[in-house]
């Protein structure tokens, strides 16, 4: 996405002249994953976060991208501090930088790099049910002017990707468009534990998350967006059949934009 064009890049192009302008934002990346069995956070605290190329094979334009955002140590203490209030646990790494899942989509919607980010981590070990109430702890930070941003993918089976490798351009097969129409259906509805057991009740739920660390961020979004759920679908289209690059809006706010 950070060099192809496609309909998602796009739209993430654009994004930012629809937001009202953050005052610093909270990425939760699939490509942050604190695995510890009981359920950690981590989050980042540097003031200077580096740009982390964590992936291989790819064009050396790529490997060449920074994205130098300043980070918020403030902002990282303040995560600490409210998920410690809820029972949650977390502590702050003031060495690591911004992983691909926050810098790659950063760097469209806010191309300048001027806005403060702070990288916080899933946790793979842990449930739907902590990711959701991780976001919900975190929510009082939207009144204080934080983007909080979900970054994985509503599809991430990279294997159906590597066994085919279809166009760019190629149309989602039925076992990806069945899950992704699934999903904004019960947005729509508001079923809360539906969407956070997806991979186990919808249409070919363990087909398009072999594993569950892409869908976790969308659980914190979610959680973070209060409740009841409100959800608007901002954005739908496939990457190269089976990458699925939807994106939602939560709160509120959601369906002015």
């Amino acid at each position: 996405m950070a060099l192809e064009p496609s309909p998602a890049r796009n739209f993430f192009a654009g994004l930012g002249t629809r937001l009202p302008r953050p005052r610093a934002i909270l990425v939760v990346s699939a490509h942050h994953d604190a695995a510890h069995g009981g359920g950690r956070a981590t989050v980042t605290a540097s003031p200077h976060p580096p740009t982390i190329h964590d992936f291989g094979g790819f064009p050396d334009e790529l490997f060449a991208m920074r994205y130098p955002a300043p980070g918020d140590p403030a902002l990282a203490q303040r995560v600490v501090d409210l998920l410690a209030q809820h029972g949650l646990s977390v502590i702050a790494d003031p060495e690591r930088g911004l992983d691909h899942g926050a810098w790659v989509p950063l760097s469209l919607i806010y191309p300048e790099a001027d806005i403060p980010v702070v990288q916080l981590s899933i946790a793979s070990g842990a449930s739907p049910e902590w990711h959701h109430a991780l976001g919900q702890a975190l929510a009082p930070l939207r009144d204080d002017g934080v983007l909080i941003v979900g970054s994985g993918s509503i599809t991430h089976n990279l294997r159906a990707y590597f066994t085919t490798r279809p166009a760019i351009d190629a149309p989602a097969p039925a076992w990806v468009s069945d899950f992704t129409d699934w999903i904004a259906d019960r947005m729509a509805a508001g079923a809360v534990d539906d969407i956070l057991h997806a991979i186990e009740r919808a249409p070919h739920g363990r087909d398009n998350h072999p594993t569950p660390d892409h869908i976790l961020p969308l659980f914190v979004a979610m959680g973070a967006g209060g409740d009841p759920l409100r959800a608007a679908r901002l954005h739908a289209s496939s990457t190269y059949a089976v990458l699925a690059m939807d994106v939602y809006a939560f709160g509120e706010e959601a369906g002015r934009l």
